[in-house]
């Protein structure tokens, strides 16, 4: 059984939020406003100590065991969620084949590209409602048709810790309609190795192009953070 405990001092808590939006965090940087240099370094050092953080050339990082941890942690409550996370993905084609994806902001998988997704939430009446928020809150689409295509689990592990496990209700659906940015790009699905992936990415674009009625798969990735 794998656990996290919660991280109680507010300093630590600091630089683990810091840490959930950079791939890597000079010293000057993880410091919070008005804090004593010596203090800093004591709760800097103890989250290295624990496994949480690693120190690089370019400064500091989330460990495997620090990716986790901001997976699973409830930033309102601070509080570490046990079961795995349950989300809608949306696999989104347009008329010249190109699938959407899109650059995640946030650990774990910092400035990986995934397809489009968002949490499933307590007051969604249907994971197809889910889906249909996600598609207006990520990409500005209403009333968009789409078919819930199969589900996957995805399980993520990082030297010895489980990084995140996620179920994922994949719809699949074709627009050409959306804005494109620096984050969000359309790719041609042979082409996807080209990008730096998120966990089972390209494995689930594959997956979705089969064209069965309906699929459920597993499956177990290893990611190595970059130094």
């Amino acid at each position: 059984m794998f656990e996290l405990a919660s991280i109680d001092h507010h300093i630590k808590r600091h630089i683990m939020a810091v840490l959930m939006y950079q791939e890597t965090a000079r010293f000057r940087d993880l410091r919070p406003p008005r804090t004593d240099t010596n203090l800093f370094s004591y709760h800097l050092n103890g989250l290295i100590r624990s496994g949480m953080m690693e120190k690089n050339v370019g400064g500091y990082q989330l460990s495997a065991s620090g990716l986790a941890y901001v997976d699973r942690v409830s930033t309102e409550k601070n509080t570490i969620r046990s079961q795995p996370k349950i989300i809608t993905m949306l696999l989104v084609q347009n008329s010249d084949g190109d699938v959407l994806i899109q650059k995640r902001t946030k650990q774990p998988y910092i400035n990986a590209w995934t397809l489009p997704y968002g949490k499933v939430h307590i007051d969604d009446r249907s994971v197809d409602d889910a889906a249909s928020r996600e598609a207006y809150e990520k990409l500005g689409l209403t009333d968009q048709p789409k078919v819930h295509i199969g589900d996957c689990y995805i399980r993520v592990t990082g030297d010895d810790a489980i990084m995140s496990t996620t179920l994922a209700h994949v719809f699949r659906f074709d627009s050409d309609d959306v804005v494109t940015s620096d984050t969000i790009q359309w790719a041609r699905p042979h082409k996807l190795r080209q990008y730096r992936l998120a966990p089972a990415v390209e494995s689930i674009v594959a997956r979705g192009f089969f064209n069965d009625p309906f699929f459920f798969e597993e499956f177990n990735e290893h990611w190595t953070t970059p130094s």
